[in-house]
């Protein structure tokens, strides 16, 4: 293809980790000189850069049927916007990323227009509505995943597939493995080498903040008289701003460290955490922090995650990932106040128990691939610009 010619994509990006791993294929046609002409459904680090954001991903990231019920009239706007752009603009190639009740319904209209759909982020169908890999085989015309283990799953239904590898690999940094650097940073929040630093991770949704983050803050309550030099920060998502916490902190009875800042950077900070289920567990394992990992959502909607993910051992990605339960999992009820501050507490109150699980939370670096995941993705998007 002619320098002169033009590059379209269609990109659906609507949740946190979405927007990361997008922002960074981005910023990788950037750097190699390349114009693409990128729309769709990111957020504003992708606008930045130049995408057309015809809908914002804070607007749709939520998870379980009342959710999407309640957020219906946004995400259906959504999804006609990016359906009239595809038909005036026809991009030579879509690339969907996770998000699958709205990937899979647009895949189907996008092969109606003749635009081929790349996949980037596999949906967990391998754990539950495993008959969706029947669409997949149907509606995509790659499937890029980052699992090593989800390559015979697609391989076995007939789907093209390919490992690239983990995009969060790229995101780390000699820094993040270096004491002094850590020292210097914690120094930055009144944090010294001694202190045992508890981080609160409560997810990047809104309903996971209304979900999670009441219940975090009372584990908290609940472990301070025996860990009363325990020092607390809560971590601020990418897509949220600080000022979004205020009502869950006010009268607040304990102090607080209130953090925004780049994932990793912030999780470099902490020496335990206690994070909601998702990438954010990848990001805690990858640092090596030993962790508990919890989960809360709609009851009618535990209910039916309850009776459909038959096949998978863990829900904790970390897990799956070391096939071994390394980090504990608190699924719903068991996700209580009590419980969590039961299991933090064994990490706070041993270094014996932090250093075991850090080292058992080791490699799952070598597991995820080889760093140059983003690269590997615009690769296989090659083909799709010569035709």
């Amino acid at each position: 293809m002619s320098a002169s010619a033009s590059r379209r994509i269609l990109i659906v990006a609507a949740e946190a980790s979405s927007c990361l791993y997008a922002l960074r294929l981005l910023q990788h046609w950037k750097k190699a000189g390349l114009h693409v002409e990128a729309f769709g459904i990111g957020d504003q680090a992708m606008a930045q850069e130049g995408f057309k954001c015809l809908a914002r991903a804070e607007d749709l990231a939520v998870v379980g049927l009342q959710e999407v019920i309640s957020h219906w009239p946004v995400i259906k706007k959504a999804f006609y916007e990016v359906m009239s752009a595809a038909t005036d603009k026809t991009p030579q190639v879509a690339l969907l990323l996770d998000y699958p009740g709205f990937n899979l319904r647009l895949a189907k209209r996008l092969k109606k227009l003749g635009v081929p759909v790349v996949y980037y982020i596999s949906p967990q169908v391998w754990a539950w509505r495993s008959g969706r890999v029947k669409t997949i085989q149907k509606l995509v015309a790659k499937m890029l995943v980052v699992f090593p283990f989800e390559v015979d799953f697609y391989s076995s239904h007939g789907v093209d597939v390919e490992f690239v590898g983990h995009p969060l690999l790229d995101e780390l940094s000699p820094r993040f493995f270096d004491p002094l650097v850590r020292e210097t940073h914690r120094a930055k929040y009144g944090l010294t080498n001694d202190d045992v630093v508890l981080a609160l991770m409560p997810g990047s949704r809104r309903s996971e903040l209304k979900h999670h983050l009441d219940t975090q803050l009372e584990a908290v309550r609940q472990l301070r008289p025996t860990c009363p030099q325990l020092k607390v920060a809560l971590f601020v998502a990418p897509n949220f701003s600080t000022e979004q916490f205020q009502g869950y902190l006010s009268g607040l009875d304990f102090p607080l460290i209130l953090i925004k800042d780049e994932p990793f950077s912030m999780i470099d900070l902490a020496d335990v955490v206690l994070v909601a289920s998702g990438t954010a567990t990848l990001m805690v394992g990858l640092l090596e922090k030993p962790m508990v990992i919890m989960y809360k959502m709609n009851a009618m909607t535990a209910f039916l995650a309850k009776k459909f993910v038959k096949h998978t051992k863990y829900f904790g990605l970390i897990n799956l990932v070391l096939d071994a339960p390394v980090a504990k999992e608190l699924f719903q009820e068991q996700a209580n106040p009590p419980q969590l501050a039961k299991s933090l507490r064994v990490l706070i109150t041993s270094a014996t128990q932090r250093r075991d699980m850090a080292a058992a939370l080791k490699p799952a670096k070598e597991r995820l691939g080889k760093q140059g995941a983003t690269a590997r993705v615009a690769q296989a998007l090659e083909p799709y610009w010569r035709t």
